[in-house]
Formats: C-alpha cells, sequence, structure tokens
C-alpha cells in the first residue's frame, strides 16, 4: 500500500478542522437547519476547491449532489416548519440566481474566461448562504483572486495568459461569510 506524502494528506486534514471551528463558532446562534445548511457549503465547497486545485475543473457530479443535497434538507423543512421553510427557499433561490446570473453574464461577457464549473458552482452555494451572503462571498473571493494573481505575476509565476483555479478563493469568499455572518 502506497504511503501518503504529507502533500497529498494536507487537503484532507483541513475540512474536519474547519467543520469544528464552524460548528463552535455557532452554536447556540444559529438554528440547526441554518447550521446544516452552512456545514454542508463548507462540505462542498472544500471538494470543489480540492478538485479545481488538482483538475482545474469542477465536475457537473459535484454540482448534481449539491443541488440534490439542498432539495433533500429543504422538503422536511416545508412539512415541519412551513412559514420558515418558505422565506428559507426564496432567499436559497434569489441566491442561486443572483450568484448563477452574475457568473454567467461574467463568463458570456469574457468569452469563458471565466470557468462553467465556476457559474454552477456559484449558482449551487447561493442555496446554501441564501441572497444575503452569495454577493459577499463572490466579493471576497474576487478581491483574494484579484490579489494573488498580481502577486503571482508581479514574482513571474505566473503569466498573462495564465489561469488560476477561482473555486479556491471562492471556497475562502464563503468562509468568511459564513463564519463573520
Amino acid at each position: 500500500m502506497k504511503k501518503l506524502n504529507r502533500k497529498e494528506l494536507l487537503p484532507y486534514i483541513g475540512l474536519p478542522v474547519i467543520v469544528a471551528a464552524l460548528v463552535l463558532m455557532q452554536a447556540g446562534r444559529s438554528d440547526t437547519f441554518v447550521l446544516l445548511q452552512h456545514l454542508l457549503i463548507l462540505l462542498f465547497g472544500y471538494i470543489a476547491s480540492v478538485f479545481d486545485i488538482k483538475a482545474k475543473k469542477i465536475p457537473n457530479s459535484l454540482i448534481l449532489v449539491m443541488l440534490g443535497v439542498w432539495v433533500v434538507t429543504i422538503v422536511p423543512k416545508l412539512f415541519f416548519d412551513t412559514d420558515a421553510a418558505i422565506t428559507l427557499l426564496v432567499g436559497s433561490l434569489l441566491g442561486f440566481l443572483i450568484g448563477g446570473g452574475l457568473f454567467l453574464i461574467v463568463y458570456l461577457i469574457s468569452r469563458k474566461g471565466l470557468g462553467g464549473g465556476d457559474v454552477k458552482f456559484m449558482a449551487a452555494a447561493g442555496l446554501y448562504i441564501y441572497y444575503t451572503g452569495v454577493l459577499t462571498s463572490i466579493l471576497y473571493g474576487a478581491i483574494l483572486a484579484a490579489l494573488t494573481g498580481l502577486i503571482l505575476l508581479l514574482l513571474k509565476k505566473l503569466g498573462r495568459k495564465d489561469s488560476m483555479p477561482l473555486a479556491p478563493f471562492l471556497y475562502v469568499g464563503i468562509l468568511i461569510t459564513v463564519f463573520y455572518r
């Protein structure tokens, strides 16, 4: 059996640390459903980031799982707390439209300078972080990506025509939004 080296192990260590920090910070502040939604987006965002870093692609199967899990979590809420569920449903769908719509516009204007996986990921992420968190997450992620790209350009580690995976920066934006909302 092949032994994992530290670089291969690092992506798998980060997620439990992030989840534990969220649970500790959110304990008593959020209702259980919102905490579950935040835990799920942290899980899915982490997986999307690892895929984007390793393969420069976010698999459609991950996006479909994100959509399916969201449906599975919202349906029981509709039966047990209909008023709250409808409010969450509207906020989620607005997040989906804002995240996906904004990234789709950028995708089309930039002539595919932004990846299609990033568009689908932000649309699906909008379901979990609602319309109140999607713009903030995009803003933080875009600023971090721009600063990192600029530093890498200045250090000559990245050329003007080279690409960078965006999902890790969007994930950090989501983290900041979830932890400090």
